[in-house]
């Protein structure tokens, strides 16, 4: 991990998962960015099981015993995932139960209408409601961008309130509102225009090249930020 003391205004010590809560000296509070290696290492399972493997799942129960059977299986997937972690004495998270909720009713809909198109076309206008979400934050002055941000990393509050760093979040979450947007726009294009395969392995594709490309984009912009704001790496004078 990379630490980091930013000049601020006298504030309380920072604390949190994996942060260094001292302070270099007067006014500068000290926390911790995730190296990008680290944050492969944390991402790449989650990605494989929250995306690739639900793809795997739908796509070869799908080819072997029709559309029942892949939606029966994709929800299989996800509670089996919640009784793996109950039984190992995992915590199952909120978000974990909400997609449980959410997957079984866009396999009954889609069930009932006997229609794929119907199963995927469910969250993808889930994402352009977050999109929406990103974008109407950029005007109200709120971004959702350092919401998230907070949530994710323990970053000092008199760090937050820089005008520079206002403005850094304010333009990544426009960012992350074009780049969600991008993906609801591949999405209902191919979901429309191509066969369910197709559509499962090259919209995955492009969509996690996509949401690659809004994190590497975002991750070097806070780091040059970094560099233009007031502060020195951890443990220096």
């Amino acid at each position: 991990m990379e630490s980091v003391a930013v000049e601020s205004a006298a504030e309380p010590e920072i604390s949190g998962s994996g942060a260094t809560a001292a302070q270099e000296g007067e006014g500068h509070h000290v926390f911790e960015l995730p190296r990008i290696r680290a944050l492969l290492v944390h991402a790449l399972p989650r990605f494989f099981e929250g995306v690739i493997a639900p793809v795997l799942v739908f796509y070869a129960a799908l080819t072997l015993l029709g559309l029942n059977g892949a939606l029966v299986a994709a929800v299989a997937w996800v509670y089996g995932g919640i009784a793996y972690r109950f039984l190992r004495g995992h915590p199952v998270s909120g978000m974990l139960m909400l997609a449980a909720v959410g997957v079984t009713v866009r396999a009954g809909l889609s069930a009932a209408t006997g229609s794929a198109v119907v199963y995927f076309l469910q969250p993808t206008l889930g994402t352009l409601l977050v999109s929406m979400s990103f974008l109407a934050s950029v005007p109200l002055g709120r971004p959702l961008a350092m919401k998230l941000a907070k949530d994710m990393a323990p970053i000092p509050e008199a760090f937050l309130k820089h005008g520079r760093v206002h403005r850094f979040f304010l333009r990544i979450s426009l960012l992350w509102s074009m780049v969600l947007f991008a993906n609801v726009l591949v999405s209902v294009w191919m979901l429309f225009n191509q066969s369910i395969s197709t559509y499962l392995w090259l919209r995955t594709s492009i969509v996690a090249a996509l949401g690659a490309a809004g994190v590497v984009i975002s991750v070097w912009g806070f780091k040059r930020l970094l560099r233009h704001i007031d502060w020195k790496p951890a443990g220096t004078a």
